[in-house]
């Protein structure tokens, strides 16, 4: 089967890696323009791109997807089907209708769950157990297309969204290589998604990294995980950042107020809603190296009374 691969992150590469081992044809990739990175702000190349260019395949990163000019050039390739992994541009009609199969898009969520543009950290920050991957038919719609396969995995304890990307990359590229060849048949049957189950995985800001001690222990466990490594969770101690890197709830209350903090056996617990408190494990204070928390206490000791956040 000939494809053209639109993507551009890390999470695509695999599924892009898939699709060539499975013996399909990539006739070209596109990919977001390179991007200034980095504290030196210098230009990044896509992930896809790396790959394409280590195999010999062709690149496009057009600076626009809606002028008719990617659509020529795809056009001119002749391929069977549209692959779309994290591309980051929503397609026009001209794309979506370009190849005789359409276009298809991996997306790492049980859709109608978590639609849109941070599905991984959102399930995470919302203690979903189970997510997956949806190999969808695409439309003009923001992840609304009919579900052609789905494949769903258990969340792990413990487990940050930078390792359930891992997971569910792999599992998109896995659940594309099984859809193409089904697809070509004819032997999937389209779902329509139900609309009235749907959630928005709303894309992620710096500010949602930042802790609020009032919410339970737990949840705010979640968000500790859901958004390592970014935005990354924080709040502040003695007027300086302190990023938290790992955190756990604590079995039983330690007595404190919300935003309360002190020493304890493995890091520092602090006070949070429903007399729940948090166990903060791995921290790093503004200026200051990433440490054990256990050890960063040692080295600034808190003192009673001690309120994070303010």
């Amino acid at each position: 089967m000939k494809i053209a691969f639109l993507g551009t992150p890390e999470f695509a590469v695999a599924p892009l890696d898939g699709v060539a081992r499975a013996g399909h044809e990539v006739v070209c990739v596109v990919a977001q323009p390179d991007r200034p990175a980095g504290r030196g702000q210098e230009l990044r190349e896509p992930a896809t791109k790396v790959w394409a260019r280590a195999h010999g395949i062709p690149v496009l990163q057009p600076e626009k997807v809606r002028d008719g000019r990617l659509a020529r050039e795809l056009a001119a390739l002749r391929p069977d089907v549209l692959v779309v992994v994290a591309y980051g541009r929503i397609l026009g009609e001209d794309l979506l209708t370009l190849a005789p199969l359409g276009a298809v898009n991996v997306h790492a969520s049980l859709l109608p769950r978590w639609r849109g543009a941070a599905p991984i950290q959102w399930a995470l920050a919302e203690g979903d157990r189970e997510t997956g991957v949806t190999v969808m038919r695409m439309d003009v719609g923001l992840d609304t297309g009919d579900i052609l396969l789905q494949r769903a995995l258990t969340v792990a304890p413990g487990e940050t969204s930078a390792a359930l990307h891992d997971r569910l990359s792999a599992l998109g590229a896995a659940a594309l290589v099984e859809a193409l060849p089904l697809l070509a048949e004819g032997r999937l049957v389209p779902v329509r998604q139900d609309g009235a189950r749907a959630t928005h995985a709303r894309i992620l800001e710096k500010e949602d990294g930042r802790l609020d001690f009032a919410l339970p222990a737990a949840r705010l466990a979640q968000r500790v995980r859901a958004f390592t490594p970014w935005p990354g969770a924080f709040t502040s101690l003695g007027g300086k950042l302190l990023k938290v890197h790992a955190a756990r709830p604590l079995p039983e209350g330690a007595g404190l107020a919300p935003g309360e903090a002190r020493a304890a056996a493995g890091g520092i617990a602090v006070g949070c809603g429903e007399g729940s408190a948090l166990l903060l494990e791995e921290v790093q204070l503004e200026g200051k190296r990433r440490a054990a928390a256990a050890e960063f206490v040692k080295g600034q000791p808190l003192a009673a009374g001690t309120v994070l956040g303010r």
